[in-house]
């Protein structure tokens, strides 16, 4: 399904690699973009991936190092032009899975991404009443035109619910992706509405864009947050006028695509800071389905665990395992601040790692190194009101901030998540307690 793949591709930006990100969105992936090693490392960190295409010039022995260290288990092609078959030899020694030379053949891309998305089965969400109450509503407003807005946690599910709408649609066309963070604004602008000849510098021909692609399929806008003001403006008009021109055109193209977004997001917070259109915030937000983050869903963290275990069992070519009535209850125990993202990513380590016919609470391990064991779980009813008496709430709200903080190991997205307060908020409030010589954990 087109956009299905989330790519990141490595390498200086330049006509061939943007070339090759063009092609990849053609062959069905969301293209996110990076200058270095380490910019596609913290985009690997804030939102996940299913592949990344690296430069043959880079150093991708200590890419890869990384991505082990880290516990990303992912395809990773090496890409480069003219590069010698030397360098091409290294990189697959190094790890990576083939060499994609450019500048860029289509059939090649887009046989690269096809495999992923072979291997990439659609994944069940759970059946706890609170996603029941979401899946629901998703349903009901379906098979109407209404723009949705699906709101969540990062890695809790958002684009199975946005991919699970346009299925129950009755849509013949199909479900366009476009990823609105880490992409260049300019970038994303021509991804959305195109553009034509000569429309800007390396325009050598015109450009259909997703909008105008998706003809009367959907448009899927992940964390839709991140548009840049000047593309917001455009989107709204084009919601608003039911059409739009190319970019560096005068054409008018109708557009009669439905549109879903997605966002993790405090996009009231983000409308009061000027960041997000409020115009635009309503039109999107004419029907809101929530994702309950997985620490709010009991029983489902046992049967996703199950069905990823078996899923990429197969996938990876290993032994199908079960688990342990004591990795069960360690799995339901911990707060999973990554969500359903992250429970994939610790069951695909412990598929690969289990010796045993069952996987054990041993092999349950974060993608930092840390097992699940050795984090401290802290047990229902441990939080005592009695302990509380005679604090200010600004000394209790401090604390609880901080405690959370550190059971998410800095990272602020998660914690704020957690906390049900925007990340700004959450910067406001870790600045204040900085400048009051209280200790904060350093961001990851």
């Amino acid at each position: 399904m087109p956009g299905s793949i989330r790519m990141i591709l490595v390498g200086a930006p330049g006509g061939e690699f943007r070339r090759a990100a063009e092609l990849a969105r053609d062959a069905g992936a969301a293209v996110a973009m990076a200058d270095t090693p380490v910019q596609a490392l913290d985009l690997l960190r804030e939102g996940g991936g299913d592949m990344v295409m690296i430069d043959v010039e880079t150093d991708i022995a200590g890419f890869m190092a990384s991505l082990r260290a880290e516990r990303f288990t992912l395809p990773v092609l090496a890409c480069g032009i003219q590069a010698s078959a030397e360098r091409a030899v290294a990189a697959i020694r190094a790890g990576a899975r083939d060499y994609v030379p450019l500048p860029p053949q289509r059939e090649l891309i887009a046989a690269a991404i096809a495999s992923v998305i072979e291997r990439k089965a659609p994944v069940r969400i759970g059946d706890h009443p609170a996603l029941a109450r979401a899946v629901a509503l998703a349903t009901a407003v379906a098979q109407t035109g209404a723009p949705v807005l699906v709101t969540g946690e990062k890695g809790c599910g958002k684009e199975v619910m946005a991919r699970a709408i346009h299925e129950s649609s009755g849509r013949t066309n199909p479900l366009y992706t476009v990823e609105c963070a880490g992409v260049a604004a300019d970038v994303l602008e021509s991804e959305l509405f195109g553009h034509e000849a000569d429309a800007f510098p390396g325009a050598i021909a015109r450009r259909i864009g997703r909008l105008e692609k998706a003809g009367h399929g959907t448009i899927f806008l992940r964390e839709v947050g991140r548009l840049a003001p000047a593309t917001q403006a455009r989107l709204f008009t084009a919601m608003q006028e039911q059409r739009f021109r190319r970019i560096g055109g005068d054409e008018v193209v109708p557009f009669h695509a439905r549109l879903i977004a997605s966002t993790s997001m405090d996009l009231e917070a983000a409308v009061q800071a000027g960041s997000f259109r409020a115009d635009l915030l309503v039109r999107l937000g004419l029907v809101r389905v929530e994702v309950p983050p997985l620490r709010e869903r009991g029983g489902d963290v046992a049967q996703l665990a199950q069905h990823f275990a078996t899923r990429l069992a197969e996938a990876d070519g290993m032994p199908s395992r079960s688990f342990s009535d004591a990795a069960l209850v360690l799995l339901s125990r911990y707060g999973w601040p990554g969500n359903v993202r992250e429970l994939e990513d610790c069951i695909h380590r412990a598929v690969l790692l289990a010796q045993g016919p069952a996987i054990e609470p041993d092999d349950l391990v974060r993608s930092d190194g840390t097992r699940l064991l050795d984090l401290e779980l802290a047990e229902p009813g441990d939080l005592q009101i009695e302990s509380l008496v005679g604090r200010t709430v600004e000394e209790v709200e401090r604390e609880l901030i901080l405690q959370t903080l550190t059971r998410c190991h800095g990272n602020r997205t998660s914690a704020s998540g957690i906390l049900g307060i925007s990340v700004r908020t959450m910067r406001n409030k870790l600045r204040t307690f900085i400048e009051a010589g209280i200790a904060v954990a350093p961001a990851p």
